[in-house]
């Protein structure tokens, strides 16, 4: 995690919070007061962390938590009273938002700020893999389409385009992607 987004009304808990952020190594700290401030930074940028203490001047934190979880950008760390945990645990965990009662201590908020970053490391590694798969589905789409291409206007087989292709591929170093790109490119101008 290099970046961190405080949003509370309290300065004690800010410079708290800051203070153990920057022992985490998180260089980059952005303190907020208010859940409508927040909203319209979150607007302009992304944070690795959103640390949410509630309650705020403007709302509880509670929906500004699952909104934030919602976009899927950022992990969610929620502080609330302690008689008001289990109800906003129960509500906000199934968005993915880690849940905190007050009092807080060093020891609970590192061991919640180290939840949050192997689940942020997670994230990422699935948003890795999902963005290969794409890749994959659209260079499978491209292929295919050329192969149509070779089918029309050519007249061969499923089997021949697809033979066609590699050999291109093979012969010219080129990706089969690169190869159905410049199929498609000569016969639909």
């Amino acid at each position: 995690m290099d970046s961190a987004l405080i949003v509370s009304s309290n300065e004690k808990y800010i410079a708290f919070f800051a203070e153990i952020l920057k022992s985490a190594s998180i260089g980059h700290i952005v303190d907020i007061h208010s859940c409508g401030d927040a909203r319209r930074l979150l607007l302009e940028r992304d944070f690795d962390l959103v640390l949410i203490n509630a309650p705020l001047k403007d709302e509880t934190g509670e929906m500004l938590a699952r909104f934030i979880a919602a976009k899927g950008a950022s992990q969610v760390i929620l502080v609330v009273k302690t008689e008001f945990y289990e109800a906003v645990s129960a509500v906000c965990e199934d968005d993915g938002v880690l849940t905190i009662a007050k009092p807080i201590n060093k020891t609970i908020f590192w061991s919640a700020l180290t939840l949050a970053r192997s689940a942020q490391s997670r994230l990422t590694k699935v948003k890795a893999e999902n963005a290969k798969l794409k890749q994959k589905i659209e260079d499978i789409r491209v292929i295919d389409r050329a192969k149509l291409i070779l089918i029309s206007y050519m007249n061969m087989t499923e089997k021949e385009a697809h033979r066609y292709i590699e050999k291109e591929a093979m012969d010219s170093r080129q990706s089969r992607r690169e190869v159905a790109e410049g199929i498609i490119k000569t016969y639909e101008n």
